[in-house]
């Protein structure tokens, strides 16, 4: 099995979570899908205040809740992908959403405006009709995708995700 990853990067509300969404619904009847979100902020809830893995996690404890149909594990520390591509297991396509510092080919979205200082971190932009690229100097070598277009945004994937082990 061929284990490759790629990286979302764009600002707030450009339509990252969107595209992954569509991404992951047009791959998973042929290939499995997994996905890491980023939360810059610590914002994240996955638990019910006073539950008990929210109990056990508050010992500072690693936690993981096992249920019929699903695993959560919540942990204190920070991963590398390596870490995280593990604990995944299987996969085909591992899609990271923000985690600008990880080394993987990188995909920016954006909507109205391009800002420009996520340009040196990117292999490609996808962007839609509200963006006018006259107005932006971008180099040759980041590739220009349709946001619409799905299916040219997974044939670029497809070539420029990384390997990973």
């Amino acid at each position: 099995m061929s284990r490759k990853a790629i990286a979302f990067t764009g600002p707030s509300g450009s339509g990252k979570t969107t595209l992954i969404e569509k991404i992951a619904q047009k791959l998973i009847p042929a290939r499995k899908v997994a996905i890491v979100k980023h939360d810059p902020s610590d914002k994240a809830c996955f638990d019910t205040e006073g539950k008990d893995s929210d109990r056990f996690f508050k010992t500072g404890a690693d936690v993981a809740v096992v249920s019929p149909t699903r695993t959560t594990m919540m942990t204190h520390q920070s991963r590398e992908i390596s870490h995280i591509a593990a604990m995944f297991g299987e996969f085909d396509l591992l899609m990271v959403e923000g985690l600008k510092t990880l080394p993987l080919p990188r995909l920016g979205i954006f909507r109205d405006t391009i800002e420009e200082g996520y340009l040196e971190v990117l292999q490609a932009i996808a962007v839609d009709e509200s963006i006018d690229l006259t107005h932006y100097q971008i180099s040759e070598e980041i590739a220009i995708l349709d946001l619409n277009d799905t299916s040219a945004i997974i044939e670029w994937i497809d070539i420029h995700a990384m390997e990973i082990e």
